[in-house]
C-alpha cells in the first residue's frame, strides 16, 4: 500500500506499508489444504506425501482462484490424480472466502498503517488505484471500498502491468 500525491505530473510517496508474508499464494494454500483434507475425509487417500499429486492439485486451484474473479462457481477436475484416483470438486466464491476470511482482514492493516503514517484521512484519498494479481479477488475489492465508505476503486488498469509500471518508474 503507498499513499503518493501526485502534482504537476511529479510523484511523491507520503507513506507506504505492506505484508511481503502474504499474497495470492497463501489463498490458494488455504483451499490446497482443505481439498487434501476433504479427499482424506471423503476417500480416506493422504495425498500429502505424494508431491506430483499437490502439485496437480496447486496448480487446478490456482486457476479456480482466478476463475473465481468473474464467476460464482468453478469445478476443478484432475483425472489420476493419486493412484488412479480422479479427483472432481466445486470450489464456490463463498467457500473460497470462508476460507481466507482471516487473511482477507490482514489485507486490510497495511492500508489502515499507510494511512495513519501519512497523516491524511480517508476523505482526503482523491482516488484509490488497485494494483498487483490479488486485487482482482472480488472479497478485495468490496473490503478496499468498505475501508474507504464506499469510494469505487479505480479498476481500469491491469494490475500485472501498473506492477511492472511502477517498478519502472
Amino acid at each position: 500500500m503507498s499513499i503518493l500525491t501526485i502534482d504537476n505530473g511529479v510523484f511523491e510517496v507520503v507513506s507506504t506499508s505492506g505484508d511481503t508474508h502474504l499474497g495470492g499464494e497463501d489463498f490458494d494454500q488455504r483451499v490446497l489444504d482443505h481439498f487434501m483434507k476433504l479427499i482424506k475425509r471423503k476417500n480416506g487417500i493422504d495425498i500429502s506425501k505424494d508431491k506430483r499429486a499437490i502439485q496437480k492439485l496447486k496448480r487446478e486451484v490456482e486457476k479456480a482462484k482466478r476463475a473465481l474473479s468473474s464467476r460464482q462457481t468453478v469445478q476443478i477436475e484432475i483425472e489420476s490424480l493419486y493412484e488412479g484416483f480422479d479427483f472432481s470438486e466445486e470450489l464456490t466464491r463463498a467457500k473460497f472466502e470462508e476460507l481466507n476470511a482471516d487473511l482477507f482482514k490482514k489485507t486490510m492493516e497495511p492500508v489502515n498503517i499507510a494511512l495513519e503514517d501519512s497523516g491524511m484521512k480517508k476523505s482526503q484519498i482523491d482516488e484509490i488505484v488497485l494494483v498487483g494479481g490479488s486485487t482482482r479477488i472480488p472479497k478485495v475489492r468490496q473490503l478496499v471500498k468498505e475501508f474507504f465508505n464506499g469510494k469505487e476503486p479505480n479498476t481500469g488498469i491491469n494490475p500485472d502491468e501498473a506492477v511492472a509500471y511502477g517498478a519502472a518508474v
